[in-house]
Order: C-alpha cells, then structure tokens, then sequence
C-alpha cells in the first residue's frame, strides 16, 4: 500500500511529444537571437571592412547559440539547485522545476552541450584563425566563454548571485560576441567596433534585467543578489531606461564617425519603440507585469540592430 502511494505521489512523467516541449521550454530558444545577432552584426562589420567568410561566420553562429543553450540550462540547474526557481516564482515552469526534467538528465545535457560547444569552437578556431598566437587567445576566449556560461548559477561562488550577471552579458554578448566575430573574420581588432559592440551588451542587459525585475521578489528571498535586488525597484527600472537610451546612442556614435549617407541612420526607426518599452518598464511596478515585456524588449533590441546591419550592408553599395 505504501509502495502504491509513494508512486502516487510521484510527478507523472510525460510522453515523448509533452517531453519535448518540457526541453524545449528549458532551452529558452527565444533569447538564443540575441547571441545571433551579436555575431551577425560582429559578421557585418567585417564584410563592411571588405573581409567575410561563410564558414567562419556559420560556425561563430552555431558556436554562439550552443553556449547561449549551455548557459540557460546551467541557469535552470543552478537555480532550481539554490532554491531561486521555487513555487512562489513568476517565470515559466521549467522542466526541471516541475520535475519533469530529473537532475541526473539536466547533467547530462550540460554535459552533452559542454562537448557540442568545444567541439564547434575547435573546429571554428581551426579555420579560422591564422597564428599559433591567435589560436591560444581564442581558445583561452572559448573557454572563458564556457566556464561564464556554466559560472552564473552554478557552484558556490555563482557570480549571477553577486549581481555580476549584467557585467558579464555585456562582455560576453556585447564585447565579445560582436568584436571576437570581427576579429575572427579580420584577423585584427578596431576599437571603433566597440561602440556597436556595446550597444549590443546593453540590450542584452535589458532583456536581462526584464527577468531580474520580475524576479526580484523571489531572488531576494533566496539571497540571489542581481543588480536588480542591488537597486531596488524603482533604480532598477531608471537602470532599464538608461539601457534602452545608450545602446541607441553607441550605434549613433559609430554612425556618425564611420557610416556615411542617410542609410547609416536606420536604426533610428524604432526609437519610438525603444521609448514606449522604456515607458512601460518605468511606469509598471508590479514584477508580474514584467512578463509581457519580455519579448517586445526582444523584438525592439533585435530591429534596431537587424537595421544597423542593413546600413553596413547599404553602404558596401553606395
């Protein structure tokens, strides 16, 4: 009788189409544009510049968005693991908050994706990069790359605790992302590319802390730190609107010193709409009404740097 409700009381798992959804749900495939686009735009400025390269550029993508599904993954086991994702949280269910995802199948996809993640940097390093000493600052970056993706929930000094996450997308999906793909196609560094570079960190850190506002009740109680909880809720939506204000402007800087024509001010079409997310975030204060900004925050960061491309590309032809 025991046995028969200890089996019960188990989480029913579910069948192969429902599984599916569970992983796909943990993978957060929504935020994995935002890593395509860093490298797309790190892509563009080297075509700008005269130099591409397909396959470098295919695998700088795949490389991009298999550490951005290591990263969500590591964020599901470590949060779930601290107590963060628990009953009384806002976010979507996840597959291993609800038990439908067991740990033991959590660590072995973190380990899967770890190997997919090295074996594609490998093979990116490989062609593309020229010399013995570009080859060891790349390989150091990809393994920088990995241990930042797996180090923002997990282990005992998880800096995502620290409120360092926001420092940390801005290296990673700003510097990183767009001025390693830059270099990986040219060989070289230009420190103009830093002020794309950043502008795209910066939206990265507003979808960021999109979650962290919605978040900062239940990460608060248990003691994750992020600069959200750091701020407190009204700084931290002053936070947001300055995000939404400077990543604009660090495309402006480099159109107005690098772009010529009026195709370099494109991006400048979804101001408006920079400004109403900006609006909303400031305006609601309640952290379930962060939910329904998350993917206009997405969908606004992505336009405006789909557009800046469009103007590097336009101006390879006028």
């Amino acid at each position: 009788m025991s046995d028969l409700s200890n089996q019960a009381s188990k989480p029913a798992r579910p069948v192969l189409p429902a599984l599916v959804g569970v992983w796909l749900r943990s993978l957060r495939l929504n935020a994995v544009p935002l890593s395509i686009v860093a490298v797309a735009q790190g892509c563009a400025l080297a075509a700008w510049r005269g130099v591409f390269d397909p396959v470098a550029a295919a695998l700088a993508l795949l490389t991009a968005m298999l550490l951005q599904v290591l990263c969500n993954l590591a964020n599901d086991y470590g949060d779930v693991h601290k107590g963060s994702d628990g009953p009384g949280r806002l976010g979507p269910q996840r597959g291993l908050q609800t038990g439908a995802i067991t740990p033991a199948q959590m660590r072995a996809a973190l380990w899967l994706c770890t190997g997919l993640c090295l074996a594609s940097g490998a093979a990116l390093i490989a062609l593309a990069v020229r010399t013995p000493g570009a080859t060891v600052l790349f390989a150091l970056l990809g393994l920088g790359c990995i241990a930042a993706a797996l180090g923002y929930t997990l282990g005992r000094h998880a800096y995502g605790y620290l409120g360092l996450g926001d420092l940390s997308v801005l290296i990673f999906f700003g510097w990183t992302g767009v001025a390693g793909s830059y270099a990986l196609q040219t060989g070289a560094v230009d420190a103009l590319v830093f002020w794309p570079a950043s502008a795209c960190g910066l939206f990265a850190m507003a979808v960021l802390n999109i979650n962290n506002l919605r978040d900062i009740d239940t990460d608060a109680r248990s003691a994750k730190r992020t600069l959200a909880v750091r701020l407190g809720p009204r700084l931290a939506r002053c936070y947001h609107v300055a995000l939404l204000t400077l990543a604009p402007a660090c495309l402006a800087v480099f159109a107005a010193l690098a772009l010529h024509g009026w195709s370099r001010w494109l991006f400048v079409l979804t101001l408006p709409w920079l400004a109403l997310q900006a609006r909303r975030v400031y305006t609601n204060r309640a952290p379930e009404a962060m939910r329904p900004m998350l993917a206009p925050t997405i969908g606004a960061a992505m336009l405006t740097q789909l557009l800046f491309i469009a103007s590097l590309m336009l101006a390879l032809v006028y």
